[in-house]
């Protein structure tokens, strides 16, 4: 544990590991139990500027907090200063104590329109949707990108820059180019690269995977923050590691088998809570998947989450899995 301050503009943070945003995976419940165990603030799924100027109502539903994942900064994208400007503006009113531009998302439905990563080819027009949002923004504002859109192409450094003269409170970082997606292994020296030119707080993504690689990111990188994303999936315990590390260099146990099945049948009633057990039993199929990862003889319950119909049987192959464990059975 270190003295510096854990500011992100008035935001005062606990500790220095965040929760990435993740389209399709951030949603309340997932960010609820992130925040749980140990998240400093955690990032809402993408929020299409657009959507909001429009009143979309998939959008909006998006937008849905509770009091126990606080604080939250909703993730927004667009390319068009107008509507960013409108959006930012309008969740300043919002539950969330941040707001993050996008100017890192890989795919290429957000990056044929000139979003996301496809910024990293515009610098200029980065620095105008930056300005947009923080002129029209009461709250923080953070942007998050990747070292550049190509290996020939690197240009973190130069974005981290125009970011900070827009009046950006901080920026993330992740190792990697847009034509890497998520493959490879992600440039840390480019997060510290950034880290050395700019005199806003630096988070930085990527590869990491255990609490272990967060307290080396904060090493090697000098980052301020770490942002967690895939190491989080099926993982929510990364966040405990990774604080109790920090704090004192403390290392708590790895969670039980058992443990991770409870936790399984506890996010799929959170899921059912939110969007309704039709729903719930298809988004956790995939949680699922991540929370057995490393689980001996799951492959098969694997495949049966997989078609289970109803919540009912979905706790209920969860439950006589962990009592032949118990049991000492081979599942």
């Amino acid at each position: 544990m270190n003295g510096k301050p854990l500011r992100i503009g008035d935001l005062r943070l606990e500790n220095p590991f965040l929760l990435a945003p993740m389209a399709g995976v951030t949603d309340a419940p997932f960010r609820r139990i992130c925040k749980e165990f140990g998240a400093a603030m955690v990032f809402s799924e993408m929020i299409s500027g657009k959507g909001l100027w429009y009143h979309s109502k998939n959008t909006e539903r998006l937008l849905a907090t509770y009091e126990d994942e606080k604080p939250l900064a909703y993730q927004i994208f667009g390319c068009e200063p107008e509507i960013i400007a409108f959006a930012a503006g309008f969740l300043s009113d919002g539950e969330n104590a941040a707001i993050d531009l996008n100017m890192g998302c890989p795919t290429p439905k957000i990056v044929k329109n000139g979003e996301g990563a496809a910024l990293l080819k515009t610098p200029e027009l980065a620095g105008k949707l930056a300005e947009a949002a923080v002129s029209a923004s009461v709250k923080p504002v953070t942007a998050k990108i990747r070292v550049g859109w190509d290996a020939g192409s690197v240009n973190a450094v130069e974005m981290a820059k125009i970011l900070e003269g827009a009046g950006v409170a901080a920026v993330t970082v992740h190792g990697r180019t847009r034509e890497q997606y998520y493959s490879g292994r992600a440039d840390w020296r480019a997060v510290r690269d950034v880290k050395a030119a700019v005199n806003i707080p630096v988070i930085g993504n990527g590869d990491v995977m255990c609490g272990e690689d967060a307290m080396r990111m904060l090493r090697e990188t000098g980052c301020d923050f770490v942002m967690i994303a895939r190491g989080a999936l099926g993982n929510p315990w990364i966040f405990r590691e990774a604080e109790a590390l920090w704090r004192d260099g403390t290392k708590p146990p790895q969670p039980a088998p058992a443990e991770r099945l409870e936790m399984a049948a506890r996010h799929l009633g959170m899921v059912a809570a939110e969007k309704g057990e039709y729903a719930a039993v298809r988004e956790m199929r995939k949680h699922a998947a991540w929370y057995l990862r490393g689980v001996r003889g799951s492959a098969g319950l694997r495949g049966r989450l997989n078609t289970a119909a109803s919540g009912e049987d979905f706790r209920r192959e969860l439950a006589d899995f962990s009592m032949s464990m118990k049991r000492g059975e081979r599942p």
